[in-house]
């Protein structure tokens, strides 16, 4: 029996690392992707292969169209399938302005790289799936899998064109998981909080001050990039395909509304 294999976009560090980590102790092939060269990962994939992971690398952009095809012809020449597409690459705003300031550049890149490149990463991998499932590849279940945040439903108007990208990736999620479920393709979102990584790493102080100081979260500390692979890896191992287009809250309790 083959392998069942996983690609995980902008997974060399944080959340995707962690995604990473999780569903190669769930015994899957693990595929790092992002947009540097495999010398500039070489750390990370070593730190998975030396605990005996069957994992690999594949360069891609999801913004660009060219280099979204190109991983999946070398991904489908290595390993003929791709049981689960973890759509988790994204960035954020080079310099946080607030809406009445950002400037159209900020705008188009992230609307570019977090939600067009989410959309026809899904586009493209799922025609593909389908192909797959049709050329009756073995014990084939494929499904898709979104990170967006909190910031889908939550205003930070010193990064609005964030939130609009996630917010995006809420429908994206919704329509994808409408059109793949007569092909039996489950679609899910994992929707992360407030979580230590490189990208909050500038803000630190400011959220330390959110959760331990101004009761922002009932669950009082900071989330990990682990947190996220466990919710992801769940929704990978098929438990959760009769509920198609569901969100998962990844945030400790973030999503709570309290008075």
């Amino acid at each position: 029996m083959s392998k069942k294999v996983a690609v995980v976009t902008g997974s060399s560090r944080g959340i995707g690392f962690g995604i990473l980590e999780s569903l190669a102790k769930d015994g899957w092939t693990v595929v790092m992707s992002d947009v540097f060269d495999e010398d500039k990962v070489a750390e990370p994939l070593a730190k998975l292969t030396a605990n005996g992971v069957d994992a690999s690398y594949v360069k891609c952009d999801i913004s660009n169209a060219e280099s979204r095809e190109a991983a999946l012809v070398a991904l489908d020449a290595r390993y003929g399938r791709v049981d689960l597409l973890v759509n988790n690459a994204g960035v954020a705003p080079n310099v946080r302005l607030n809406i009445l300031e950002t400037t159209e550049a900020s705008f188009d890149r992230l609307i570019n790289i977090n939600l067009k490149g989410t959309f026809f990463m899904s586009q493209l991998f799922a025609n593909k799936m389908i192909a797959w499932k049709a050329a009756g590849v073995e014990n084939y279940q494929p499904r898709i899998i979104n990170t967006s945040s909190c910031s889908a439903y939550t205003s930070s108007t010193n990064r609005g064109e964030y939130c609009i990208s996630k917010a995006g990736i809420a429908m994206v999620t919704m329509l994808f998981a409408d059109m793949l479920a007569d092909s039996n393709i489950p679609v899910f979102e994992v929707r992360p909080g407030i979580i230590k990584s490189d990208m909050t790493s500038t803000v630190e102080e400011k959220y330390n001050k959110f959760i331990f100081e101004n009761n922002g979260l009932p669950t009082k500390r900071w989330g990990v990039p682990e947190d996220i692979g466990k919710a992801a890896a769940a929704l990978a191992s098929g438990a959760f395909d009769y509920s198609t287009g569901q969100v998962i809250n990844v945030d400790g309790g973030f999503h709570i509304r309290r008075l």
